[in-house]
């Protein structure tokens, strides 16, 4: 079955129906084409819910590691998964680890990886967590507690000028500068709420349907768990870590992920001679990976319209050579 031709979902039959409906499910599992005997990794956990599609797929003897850093979310995943607990490892550990993780299993290479990035609905629904501006908690946005600051450290210890590149450079946001300017003014500031007042004073919202605190939020979180280093450094080691034919597949949220990964596959599976690199040599370097999608998939009418949040998701999928 195509990948453009998944819109029926009558037509796949490993639909999840759980609370936090993972983003992209049947083409996600299409995607990866989950085999018997495989071996999968679920970088970004969750719930569980894509990786139990690809259990489903690849029974009855495919294997999983799962990965989170988020302790909660994994408590959540193993009740989800605990139908296959005899062919799964699960780690409170981040993809960043993935080839440290794969050799403590003695897995020389896999057949399928899926990164969903950024923070997840559980995460968002969460109000204690601090990632909505919609409740009013502490300033967190902490992913898992090995993060090294909150988004109160760098409200409350960035200079201007810090905080300014961080909302322009992680939120592209234009009132970067403004907006750096009255949070050190109204400085110390500890929950959500009294961020959030500070944003809406510098730029009301004039009627518009993006919240003015959204890029905001976005590139504090982004900048607490280091995400787009994150995404940019495990590439390389997803692909190195693959079978050939095997697949990764990767699911962005916003423009700055989806960048790297877009321009990481492009670089890869294109023939290279006489890289910048090795400017001494006569170096050819093949392509390493092909692009399944040139275009990246998006959700479904009727996925957006059961979960909003799925409307920004970009899925990007490569196969190894």
């Amino acid at each position: 079955m195509p990948l453009s031709n998944l819109d029926n979902r009558k037509d796949y039959p490993y639909v999840m129906n759980t609370p936090h409906q993972p983003v992209l499910y049947k083409e996600i599992i299409h995607s990866l084409q989950p085999r018997r005997g495989g071996r999968y990794v679920d970088g970004t956990l969750g719930a569980g819910g894509h990786a139990r599609g690809i259990l489903e797929a690849s029974a009855p003897d495919g294997r999983l590691l799962g990965l989170d850093v988020d302790p909660q979310a994994l408590a959540i995943a193993r009740e989800t998964l605990a139908p296959y607990e005899h062919r799964i490892h699960l780690a409170q550990a981040s993809y960043t680890t993935l080839s440290a993780q794969l050799t403590n299993l003695k897995w020389d290479s896999v057949d399928g990886i899926l990164l969903d990035l950024g923070a997840s609905s559980m995460q968002f629904d969460t109000a204690e967590r601090g990632f909505s501006f919609q409740h009013d908690a502490p300033l967190d946005m902490r992913f898992g507690p090995s993060a090294l600051q909150t988004a109160a450290d760098i409200v409350n210890t960035y200079s201007e000028s810090e905080l300014a590149d961080v909302l322009y450079e992680y939120g592209e946001e234009r009132d970067s500068r403004k907006l750096a300017r009255a949070i050190v003014k109204a400085r110390p500031l500890h929950t959500t709420g009294e961020l959030v007042a500070v944003i809406e004073a510098v730029s009301p919202r004039r009627g518009s349907r993006v919240h003015p605190a959204t890029r905001t939020f976005q590139a504090l979180r982004i900048a607490v768990n280091d995400e787009l280093a994150s995404v940019a450094k495990t590439l390389p080691e997803a692909v190195a870590s693959l079978h050939v034919g095997g697949r990764l597949a990767v699911i962005s949220f916003h423009s700055l992920e989806d960048r790297i990964v877009k321009d990481f596959f492009r670089e890869q599976s294109k023939d290279l001679v006489n890289p910048p690199y090795e400017k001494l040599y006569e170096v050819e370097r093949k392509a390493i990976i092909k692009e399944v999608n040139r275009k990246p998939i998006l959700p479904s009418e009727e996925e957006t319209k059961d979960n909003p949040r799925a409307r920004s998701a970009k899925l990007r999928i490569a196969e190894k050579l």
